[in-house]
């Protein structure tokens, strides 16, 4: 099915391109979202009539996302669980319990805005993806831990710098810059799979 993006989706395309997309995913999340609408002659005609009017908007969310996404520069929260002695949590951490978590330290965040294309199920410092406007992503920490102290000491070990591997003469000012090496949540999707991942549903159209 061939629609027209109303905003930027991200690995699909920027506001005002045509892309081909299965049914279902058009369907079930595009076009009820208001993300996209379909390429008739009829809805192409009525968003170059409003682009600019749309143009303006984004702009102007953009700018207040941009503004959240420097608060959230260096954030981290904490959510203390129960776990095995191999560090495997008794449940998991969704994206609803670190929007409510984040929103507890007085940063108004939602459940869809958390990027995770599964639950966290172990304790550590997991980089989380938020995205605030759909040109503007942003990485938090969150640290889940048993106790405050034990996230205390988690926070700790991730802030501190890798060491060179033994036998290696590394320079001591890369080292220092090193931080260590995690792989970011990715997923259009919410917690309870409500929107399916855009690389996966989109057709032919560009990344």
């Amino acid at each position: 099915m061939e629609v027209i993006l109303l905003e930027r989706i991200e690995k699909l395309g920027q506001m005002g391109d045509v892309v081909n997309v299965k049914p279902g995913y058009a369907r079930n999340y595009l076009l009820p979202r208001g993300k996209a609408l379909r390429a008739t002659s009829e809805n192409i005609d009525r968003f170059e009539s409003d682009r600019g009017q749309l143009e303006a908007t984004n702009l102007e969310q953009r700018k207040e996302a941009e503004a959240v996404a420097a608060k959230l520069e260096g954030f981290s929260c904490v959510l203390l669980r129960q776990a095995s002695e191999g560090a495997q949590l008794y449940g998991s951490v969704s994206a609803h319990n670190i929007a409510d978590a984040a929103s507890e330290t007085g940063v108004s965040l939602t459940r869809r805005q958390v990027q995770l294309d599964r639950p966290i199920k172990t304790l550590g410092v997991h980089r989380v993806r938020v995205m605030l406007h759909p040109e503007v992503i942003v990485g938090i920490d969150v640290n889940v831990a048993r106790s405050a102290e034990e996230a205390e000491s988690q926070a700790t070990a991730a802030a501190r710098p890798e060491a060179p591997a033994e036998g290696t003469e590394e320079p001591l000012a890369n080292v220092a810059a090193k931080a260590p090496d995690e792989a970011a949540e990715t997923a259009e999707a919410s917690e309870d799979t409500e929107a399916p991942d855009e690389a996966g549903e989109a057709g032919d159209s560009p990344a």
